[in-house]
Formats: structure tokens, C-alpha cells, sequence
């Protein structure tokens, strides 16, 4: 990576799970031998971050598993035309990257210029963008005010495709490959180190 702090990014996977655990660990014992007082609030706070982690390990055991089809969900073109993602692969005959996101949520606006270079600068992968619950002004306005030329954009007014695909949050990530099976899924904002790792994946 190109610098120090680029291998802290949890986007770019640089922290390890395993690894930040067993120096929790330590540092707890070390907390709980030293200052007795504090026990009780540690233990309160241990508990509650457990819990918390617990959670987030759900929500993503609750996406769609690697080797799931790409959803056959009628989504609408900005026009209100039906459009099928299936329909759309089969055309393209190639990968494809499916980003599930809003324009009130900042992460998604915070990415969306990456992936609109990246759009432009890979023919080889279809990138499609998939807004969930919002009307077609609040997607245009979004895209006027951000200066944003994005194709393959559609509409899933009622989430249900964001439900089929098990995405509890934006955003949210898919990489389908040329027949239309998930080999990958980036639960929240892409770094471009991130982004262009799961792209090797299409690689020849």
C-alpha cells in the first residue's frame, strides 16, 4: 500500500480480527489486575461491545451466500422502464458489479466518483448502480448536483432487491461473474485498493 496508515483502512481489510482480539484481551486482563475499581464498567462495556459485534456478525451472515444468482427482481430505469439484471449480464456477456445505494447516505456519496472512474476505465466489467427507495428527482438531483454520468442506473423503489440480496445497510457491494453467480460482497464504503482487489478477481 502506499502508505503507513492505508494498512489501518478496515475497508482494505489492514485490521486483523484475530490479531486486534488478543490485544484486547491482554489489555483488559492488564486493566482489571491494575485498577479494581474499574471491573464493573469494564466488564458493562465488554458486554456491550459484544453484543454489538454479535449483531454485525448476523447482519452479514443474513447476505446472500457466494455462488447465489443474480436476482431476477424487476428494477426501473430512470425512464420507469422494467429492467432485469439477468437481462443485462446476458446482454453485456461479462462481469458485473452491482452497488446498492442513496443519495442521503454519505459513505455512498463518498464512493460514487471511484466507481464512476472505474466504470469508465473498465469495458471488460459491467458496473451497475442500483438506488434503493428513492423517486427518480431525488436520484437526478443527486446526480446534477454531484456532476455524476453514470450508466446502467436503476431504481429498486421498494428494496426488494436490496432484501433478496440480504443488504441490511448502504452501502453495499456485489460481484457477479459472467454467469451470473456472487463470488464477492463488500459490506460498506470501497476504498479504491479495495475495489480494484475484488476487480482482480475478472482478471484473464
Amino acid at each position: 500500500y502506499d502508505t503507513f496508515w492505508s494498512w489501518l483502512d478496515i475497508r482494505d481489510r489492514g485490521f486483523e480480527p484475530l490479531a486486534g482480539l488478543a490485544i484486547a484481551f491482554v489489555y483488559l486482563a492488564w486493566r482489571f489486575w491494575r485498577q479494581p475499581a474499574m471491573r464493573r464498567p469494564l466488564g458493562t462495556a465488554v458486554l456491550a461491545g459484544a453484543l454489538a459485534w454479535s449483531m454485525t456478525a448476523g447482519t452479514l451472515a443474513l447476505m446472500a451466500p457466494r455462488g447465489a444468482s443474480l436476482p431476477s427482481i424487476p428494477l426501473a430505469a430512470l425512464d420507469g422502464s422494467p429492467v432485469a439484471l439477468p437481462a443485462v449480464l446476458q446482454e453485456a456477456d461479462r462481469p458485473m458489479v452491482v452497488n446498492l445505494w442513496a443519495s442521503w447516505c454519505p459513505p455512498c456519496r463518498r464512493e460514487m466518483p471511484m466507481l464512476e472512474q472505474a466504470q469508465q476505465a473498465r469495458d471488460d466489467v459491467s458496473f451497475v448502480f442500483v438506488n434503493q427507495g428513492e423517486s427518480v428527482d431525488a436520484v437526478e438531483t443527486f446526480l446534477q448536483r454531484e456532476s455524476l454520468s453514470l450508466d446502467h442506473l436503476y431504481r429498486d423503489p421498494d428494496m426488494t432487491f436490496g432484501r433478496e440480496v440480504g443488504a441490511m445497510a448502504m452501502p453495499t457491494t456485489l460481484y457477479y461473474d459472467a454467469d451470473g453467480q456472487l463470488i464477492d460482497t463488500h459490506f460498506g464504503e470501497l476504498s479504491r485498493a479495495t475495489l480494484d482487489r475484488s476487480l482482480e478477481r475478472f482478471d484473464p
